[in-house]
């Protein structure tokens, strides 16, 4: 039985609004600011995928891509700030999705099937992090991404259960959430039909906060 009723109408609690126009799914998190930009994460995923991070180089991500290194260096100046362009859109995603779901009032499933579309769609990044957590770890961004994430699933959760929610009914929608970005991360390679997953993820999520 899935929950049509609208979410609880909750605080602006977390969540801050990234700066930039808002994101719109597209290939993994958020629209590019340029097509150039959008070519070079892929790229760069495609690399960092088939021989580690550590070991690619802005030269191979340019010469990949078609561009001169200084082309690349006018959007990236270093593979740090490819990966922080990761974590910006994914936060960007969120954004919006916490700003469209405070418009007017949406029920519990509509801001899950939206969160779960975003996490689908960054399932590259999400096993790039998960595969290189050494080289993540010494970034500064790799330091504060929890930080810079709770305060938008406290939003979430805010959403789901609503702001004054007792501890039971916000650990459950915590954990809908939670669980969500895990399911992906483990099933989707292992899946020919990615709608089907997401429809099952979906559903279970819905269920934890009946």
């Amino acid at each position: 039985m899935h929950d049509e009723r609208p979410a609880p109408a909750a605080e602006d609690r977390g969540g801050k609004r990234a700066s930039g126009p808002a994101a719109h799914p597209a290939g993994h998190f958020g629209a590019p600011r340029t097509d150039t930009r959008s070519r070079a994460q892929k790229v760069a995923l495609e690399l960092f995928a088939e021989q580690g991070y550590e070991k690619t180089s802005l030269r191979e991500i340019a010469e990949r891509l078609g561009v001169t290194k200084a082309a690349l260096y006018y959007h990236f100046k270093s593979k740090e700030d490819i990966v922080h362009s990761f974590t910006d859109d994914y936060f960007a995603e969120i954004d919006a999705l916490l700003e469209w779901a405070r418009e007017r009032p949406r029920t519990r499933r509509e801001i899950l099937d939206r969160y779960v579309g975003i996490v689908i769609a960054g399932s590259e990044v999400f096993r790039f992090v998960e595969q290189n957590r050494a080289a993540m770890q010494t970034m500064e961004s790799g330091k504060d991404r929890f930080v810079r994430f709770r305060g938008r699933l406290e939003a979430l959760v805010d959403l789901l259960a609503g702001p004054d929610a007792p501890l039971r009914d916000r650990a459950r929608a915590t954990t809908a959430v939670l669980s969500v970005g895990a399911t992906c991360i483990l099933y989707l390679q292992q899946v020919d039909d990615p709608d089907k997953l997401r429809a099952i993820i979906l559903e279970i999520a819905t269920d934890l906060i009946h």
